[in-house]
C-alpha cells in the first residue's frame, strides 16, 4: 500500500515537471495570464477610476480581487486547452500503456493549473503594489485569501477538465471560460452592486464572484467578514465537487 502511494506521487511530479515545461516554453500563455489582467487593472484604475463611485480612497484596493479572480478564468482556460492536446495526439493512450497511475496524467494538469495560477497571481499582486495597492492583513487573513484563491483554481480547473477531455474542437476547449471570465463585470468586482439596475444587481449579489470578491476584499482591508467568507467557501467547493464528478466520469470513458 505504502509503495503504491509512494509510486502515485511519484508519477503526479512527473507529469506536473512534464505540463510546468509546456507553460514556460510557451510566452504567449504567459503573456495573456499575467499581462492582460495588469494591462485592465491600469485601465480601470488610471482611465475609469476617477469616474467610478466606491466609497473607498483607492480603487485598486477594490479593484484587485476581481482582477484576481479574472485572471485565473483566463488562466483555466489553457489548462482545457492542453488536456485537449493532449487527447487530441493520443497522449493519454501512449501514457497508460506504461507502468504509471492512469489517474496521474489528469492530476497533473489540475496540480499544473494551482501552481501556474499562483505564480500570475503573485505577479498581478506585486503589480498592484506598485500601482499604490496597500493592505492591513497580518498572516492569517492572506493565508485565507490564498485558500479561497486556490479553492476557486480547483474548482475552475474541474470544469476546464470537463471541457478539455469531451471538447470536439479547440475553440470548444476554451470557449466555456468566456463566460466565466465575463462574470466579475456582473458583481461588485468593479462597482458597488448598490449602483445597478435592480434585475442586474439581484444576479451580481447572488453568484459566486460576488461572494468571493467581497470576502477578499474585507479579509485585505481587515474589515468584518460576515456571512460573505462562508457563501465564498460553499459555492467554491459544491462547484468543485460537481465539476470532479463529472469530469472523473468522462476521464473514465476516455480510458
Amino acid at each position: 500500500m505504502e509503495t503504491a502511494k509512494k509510486h502515485f506521487f511519484i508519477d503526479i511530479s512527473v507529469m506536473l515537471g512534464r505540463s510546468m515545461r509546456h507553460i514556460f516554453r510557451s510566452m504567449d500563455t504567459i503573456v495573456t495570464v499575467t499581462l492582460m489582467p495588469i494591462a485592465m487593472m491600469l485601465l480601470f484604475v488610471y482611465v475609469f477610476g476617477g469616474a467610478i463611485q466606491t466609497g473607498t480612497d483607492n480603487y485598486v484596493n477594490f479593484l484587485l480581487p476581481g482582477i484576481l479572480l479574472m485572471a485565473i478564468a483566463s488562466g483555466i482556460s489553457y489548462t482545457s486547452f492542453r488536456l485537449f492536446t493532449d487527447v487530441q495526439r493520443g497522449i493519454f493512450e501512449r501514457f497508460h500503456t506504461m507502468p504509471i497511475s492512469r489517474s496521474a496524467l489528469l492530476w497533473g494538469h489540475v496540480l499544473t493549473s494551482l501552481l501556474s495560477n499562483a505564480i500570475s497571481v503573485v505577479v498581478i499582486i506585486l503589480a498592484a503594489l506598485l500601482m499604490g495597492f496597500r493592505s492591513s492583513a497580518g498572516v492569517l487573513p492572506w493565508l485565507a485569501v490564498a485558500g479561497i484563491l486556490a479553492l476557486f483554481t480547483l474548482a475552475l480547473t474541474w470544469v476546464a477538465a470537463i471541457a478539455g477531455l469531451s471538447a470536439k474542437t479547440v475553440d470548444g476547449a476554451s470557449a466555456f471560460s468566456y463566460p466565466i471570465i465575463f462574470l466579475p463585470f456582473i458583481s461588485s468586482a468593479f462597482v458597488p452592486t448598490e449602483s445597478m439596475p435592480a434585475a442586474v444587481r439581484v444576479f451580481a449579489e447572488n453568484q459566486p464572484v460576488t461572494s468571493i470578491v467581497e470576502a477578499i476584499r474585507a479579509l485585505l482591508s481587515g474589515q468584518p467578514l460576515g456571512s460573505d467568507i462562508w457563501i465564498a467557501i460553499a459555492w467554491c467547493v459544491g462547484i468543485m465537487l460537481l465539476a470532479y464528478i463529472f469530469a472523473m466520469r468522462v476521464y473514465k470513458k476516455r480510458i
